[in-house]
């Protein structure tokens, strides 16, 4: 019976996705060095205010945003492979020259150029899985991602917590030196990954514009429910490290094992659950994320408020175990439905503006999320969390513009090759 289940879990994904998720987490495992201290290697290391430290993490964001509207056209146009490999390339040069930063002014270009690169990097991975996965297992493939990348990230934050002493800033050079060595190993991979572009069947007579994206209006729906997604939720966690350190007064190490047991949340999860909602519809299952979102963060702030030290940990870890879980049905539920919904010759734009909604979001939550985390701490969860509220209703709200065949989950039992089984 155990083993049957396992074996329900397996994704079916072809050798090349497969591929494509290894270089993901050597990827995410740097991310994962470097994105949770941050905030803190600016604020604590270097001196900057929480204030600028947050507007430092904002113009990342709204460098992808500006450098997304580049990305799309390139994808569809000279591939998602090769723009896939340039943006790996501008990530390890922002990450890799952070220890040299001692001016606010060094550190806005370096993730600026670190950003740009990531506008390049999501929206050309997320088409490369999309072409190389087959339609009824795309669901899968975006909740494996999640898995892998999620691995990476709590693997680095936990050996990045063991490695960070704010007193010594050689230790923050280490991590940002080996973020940044992750990038061109993921280039490496892609050498043994073919894009096989937009089948014949698949090219569509409009014209490759954003004309046609911009004109979607689901498409527009779901865009402004990621960025509510991402404002409320994702960009806040990178300000969490600041809050615990300061308010809750966690070390460095019990900073790196909450991120730890957020991915771990996931990994466990993950899987699962997009086996669970196959077959369910897809709305209703994504309206638990903002749900779980909304309850962690208050969780988070009484954490803080009440607790400190090892009793502030365990609170602040359980509400990060809760937003791992809720995190778990972003992939199969709304990022495969971003691939499925437009036309397939559109794909590489429709992830370009999607990534725009990251990038958007990314910019507001940490900049207005520093100046209230500095103002008044105990503000910003309470304030998240009515937000996630809001867009669990206008997720359900959505649900009736969704088309009928892609308002569930698809559930198949055919068998796709997998790493095992994929011909040599």
């Amino acid at each position: 019976m155990p083993s049957a289940y396992l074996r329900s879990l397996n994704p079916r994904l072809p050798l090349p996705v497969w591929l494509l998720q290894i270089g993901g987490l050597t990827n995410s495992f740097g991310n994962g060095l470097a994105l949770p201290f941050l905030v803190i290697y600016l604020h604590n290391v270097r001196g900057f205010s929480l204030g600028t430290a947050g507007l430092v993490v904002a113009v990342s964001s709204f460098a992808q945003l500006v450098a997304g509207v580049v990305a799309g056209p390139l994808i569809d146009r000279v591939g998602a492979r090769p723009t896939l490999a340039c943006g790996l390339v501008l990530q390890a040069i922002g990450f890799g020259l952070l220890p040299l930063v001692r001016e606010p002014w060094e550190a806005f270009v370096l993730v600026a150029i670190e950003g740009a690169g990531s506008a390049g990097f999501w929206p050309s991975q997320s088409t490369l899985i999309s072409r190389l996965t087959p339609a009824a297992r795309r669901h899968a493939a975006f909740a494996q991602q999640r898995v892998t990348m999620n691995v990476g990230i709590g693997l680095g934050g936990l050996t990045a917590g063991w490695i960070a002493v704010v007193g010594n800033p050689t230790t923050f050079t280490v991590l940002f030196v080996l973020d940044a060595l992750t990038f061109p190993a993921y280039v490496g991979v892609l050498a043994f990954v073919h894009d096989p572009g937009v089948a014949p069947e698949e090219a569509g007579d409009s014209p490759a514009s954003y004309t046609a994206v911009l004109r979607h209006k689901t498409f527009l729906g779901l865009w402004t429910l990621n960025f509510l997604f991402v404002a409320a939720g994702y960009s806040l966690f990178n300000l969490l490290p600041a809050f615990a350190r300061d308010q809750s007064h966690l070390s460095e190490r019990q900073i790196g094992a909450i991120f730890f047991v957020n991915t771990l949340a996931i990994v466990l999860a993950q899987l699962p659950l997009s086996r669970w909602i196959e077959g369910r519809r897809r709305m209703r299952a994504l309206a638990l994320m903002p749900l779980l979102w909304a309850a962690a963060w208050l969780i988070v702030e009484a954490g803080g408020y009440w607790f400190t030290a090892g009793a502030a940990f365990l609170v602040i870890a359980f509400a990060a175990v809760m937003l791992g879980i809720g995190e778990c049905f972003h992939g199969p539920a709304h990022q495969a439905l971003v691939s499925d919904i437009g036309s397939p010759h559109l794909r590489g734009r429709y992830f370009a503006v999607h990534s725009l909604s990251w990038g958007l979001a990314g910019t507001v939550g940490p900049a207005v999320g520093g100046f209230i985390l500095a103002a008044a701490p105990f503000a910003l969860w309470p304030l998240a969390s009515a937000v996630c509220l809001v867009a669990a209703a206008g997720v359900i709200a959505i649900e009736r513009y969704i088309p009928p065949d892609l308002r569930r989950i698809p559930r198949d039992d055919a068998l796709t090759p997998t790493l095992a089984e994929a011909p040599g």
